[in-house]
Protein backbone atom coordinates (compact mmCIF):
# COMPACT_ATOMS: atom_id res chain seq x y z
CA UNK A 1 0.00 0.00 0.00
CA UNK A 2 1.57 3.15 -1.05
CA UNK A 3 0.52 6.49 0.93
CA UNK A 4 0.65 9.52 -0.50
CA UNK A 5 0.13 12.25 2.14
CA UNK A 6 -0.55 15.67 1.77
CA UNK A 7 0.48 17.97 4.40
CA UNK A 8 -1.57 21.48 4.66
CA UNK A 9 0.51 23.48 6.54
CA UNK A 10 4.15 25.39 5.60
CA UNK A 11 5.75 22.08 7.62
CA UNK A 12 5.77 19.14 6.27
CA UNK A 13 5.82 17.15 9.65
CA UNK A 14 3.80 17.17 12.80
CA UNK A 15 6.63 17.37 15.13
CA UNK A 16 6.82 20.75 13.93
CA UNK A 17 3.18 22.34 13.89
CA UNK A 18 2.28 21.26 17.28
CA UNK A 19 5.05 22.68 19.04
CA UNK A 20 2.42 25.25 21.36
CA UNK A 21 0.00 21.92 22.58
CA UNK A 22 0.43 22.19 26.51
CA UNK A 23 2.67 19.68 28.05
CA UNK A 24 0.19 18.66 30.87
CA UNK A 25 -2.50 17.65 28.27
CA UNK A 26 -3.89 13.72 28.51
CA UNK A 27 -2.46 12.22 25.35
CA UNK A 28 -5.89 11.81 23.31
CA UNK A 29 -6.40 10.47 19.98
CA UNK A 30 -10.19 10.68 18.42
CA UNK A 31 -11.14 7.97 15.58
CA UNK A 32 -14.42 9.12 13.59
CA UNK A 33 -15.65 6.88 10.77
CA UNK A 34 -18.84 5.71 9.90
CA UNK A 35 -17.92 2.22 9.27
CA UNK A 36 -17.05 -0.22 11.95
CA UNK A 37 -14.40 -2.50 10.25
CA UNK A 38 -12.48 0.94 9.29
CA UNK A 39 -12.68 2.14 13.38
CA UNK A 40 -11.45 -1.48 13.68
CA UNK A 41 -8.78 -1.62 11.27
CA UNK A 42 -7.60 1.63 12.95
CA UNK A 43 -8.20 0.78 16.17
CA UNK A 44 -6.03 -1.89 15.36
CA UNK A 45 -3.50 -0.29 13.58
CA UNK A 46 -3.16 2.79 16.60
CA UNK A 47 -3.74 0.20 19.36
CA UNK A 48 0.29 0.43 20.43
CA UNK A 49 -0.48 4.23 21.56
CA UNK A 50 -2.44 2.89 24.83
CA UNK A 51 0.56 1.52 26.12
CA UNK A 52 2.49 4.58 25.58
CA UNK A 53 -0.33 6.50 27.25
CA UNK A 54 -2.81 7.47 24.64
CA UNK A 55 -6.41 7.34 25.11
CA UNK A 56 -8.23 5.84 21.92
CA UNK A 57 -12.17 7.51 21.65
CA UNK A 58 -14.05 6.60 18.84
CA UNK A 59 -17.27 8.21 17.45
CA UNK A 60 -19.53 6.74 14.26
CA UNK A 61 -20.80 10.03 12.74
CA UNK A 62 -20.08 13.85 12.05
CA UNK A 63 -21.78 15.25 14.86
CA UNK A 64 -20.53 12.83 17.59
CA UNK A 65 -17.11 13.58 16.96
CA UNK A 66 -17.92 17.13 17.23
CA UNK A 67 -19.34 16.86 20.63
CA UNK A 68 -15.79 14.37 21.52
CA UNK A 69 -13.40 17.15 20.33
CA UNK A 70 -15.15 20.00 22.13
CA UNK A 71 -15.45 17.53 25.38
CA UNK A 72 -12.58 15.38 25.74
CA UNK A 73 -9.88 18.11 23.47
CA UNK A 74 -7.96 15.60 21.64
CA UNK A 75 -4.74 16.33 19.98
CA UNK A 76 -5.19 14.03 17.14
CA UNK A 77 -8.15 13.23 15.23
CA UNK A 78 -8.62 10.69 12.15
CA UNK A 79 -11.91 11.92 10.40
CA UNK A 80 -13.45 10.24 7.84
CA UNK A 81 -15.20 12.45 5.15
CA UNK A 82 -18.01 10.73 4.27
CA UNK A 83 -20.07 10.63 7.18
CA UNK A 84 -23.91 10.99 8.42
CA UNK A 85 -25.21 13.99 10.53
CA UNK A 86 -22.06 16.09 9.73
CA UNK A 87 -19.06 15.03 6.97
CA UNK A 88 -15.83 14.88 8.40
CA UNK A 89 -14.87 18.39 6.23
CA UNK A 90 -17.96 20.32 8.06
CA UNK A 91 -16.16 18.96 11.26
CA UNK A 92 -12.80 19.72 10.77
CA UNK A 93 -14.14 23.10 9.09
CA UNK A 94 -15.97 23.96 12.76
CA UNK A 95 -12.83 23.01 14.71
CA UNK A 96 -10.39 24.84 12.89
CA UNK A 97 -11.75 28.04 11.60
CA UNK A 98 -15.03 28.30 14.17
CA UNK A 99 -13.14 27.41 17.48
CA UNK A 100 -9.56 28.31 16.16
CA UNK A 101 -8.05 25.04 17.73
CA UNK A 102 -4.78 25.17 15.85
CA UNK A 103 -3.90 22.70 18.74
CA UNK A 104 -5.90 19.69 17.37
CA UNK A 105 -4.04 17.98 14.69
CA UNK A 106 -6.89 16.78 12.29
CA UNK A 107 -5.72 13.75 9.41
CA UNK A 108 -8.75 13.67 6.91
CA UNK A 109 -8.75 10.00 5.85
CA UNK A 110 -10.74 9.45 2.66
CA UNK A 111 -11.57 7.43 -0.23
CA UNK A 112 -12.23 10.95 -2.41
CA UNK A 113 -8.85 11.20 -4.05
CA UNK A 114 -9.39 13.99 -6.27
CA UNK A 115 -7.62 17.24 -6.69
CA UNK A 116 -11.33 19.69 -5.55
CA UNK A 117 -11.30 17.28 -2.56
CA UNK A 118 -8.07 17.88 -1.42
CA UNK A 119 -8.31 21.34 -1.88
CA UNK A 120 -11.35 21.43 -0.11
CA UNK A 121 -9.51 19.80 2.79
CA UNK A 122 -6.93 22.45 2.86
CA UNK A 123 -9.43 24.98 2.90
CA UNK A 124 -11.28 23.71 6.21
CA UNK A 125 -8.24 23.31 7.78
CA UNK A 126 -7.02 19.58 7.67
CA UNK A 127 -3.22 19.38 9.27
CA UNK A 128 -2.73 15.70 6.99
CA UNK A 129 -5.03 14.33 4.27
CA UNK A 130 -4.37 10.65 3.27
CA UNK A 131 -6.69 8.47 0.76
CA UNK A 132 -7.70 4.99 1.46
CA UNK A 133 -6.02 2.57 1.22
CA UNK A 134 -3.54 4.37 3.67
CA UNK A 135 -0.18 2.53 4.89
CA UNK A 136 -0.81 1.75 8.59
CA UNK A 137 2.88 2.07 9.43
CA UNK A 138 3.08 5.41 8.42
CA UNK A 139 -0.13 6.45 10.16
CA UNK A 140 1.19 5.13 13.36
CA UNK A 141 4.13 7.05 12.76
CA UNK A 142 2.63 9.88 11.64
CA UNK A 143 0.61 9.72 15.35
CA UNK A 144 3.66 9.44 17.28
CA UNK A 145 5.53 12.37 16.08
CA UNK A 146 2.26 14.31 16.83
CA UNK A 147 2.18 12.60 20.54
CA UNK A 148 6.19 13.80 20.88
CA UNK A 149 5.34 17.08 19.42
CA UNK A 150 2.82 17.46 22.36
CA UNK A 151 5.56 16.06 24.75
Amino acid sequence: MKTNPIYFNQNSTPALTLASINCTMEKKLLIADDEAHIRLLLEQTLEDLEDEGVELLFADNGETALKIIQEEKPQLVCLDVMMPKMNGMDVCGTVKNEWSLSDVFIILLTAKGQEVDKLRGKEVGADLYLTKPFDPDYLLETARKVFAAAA
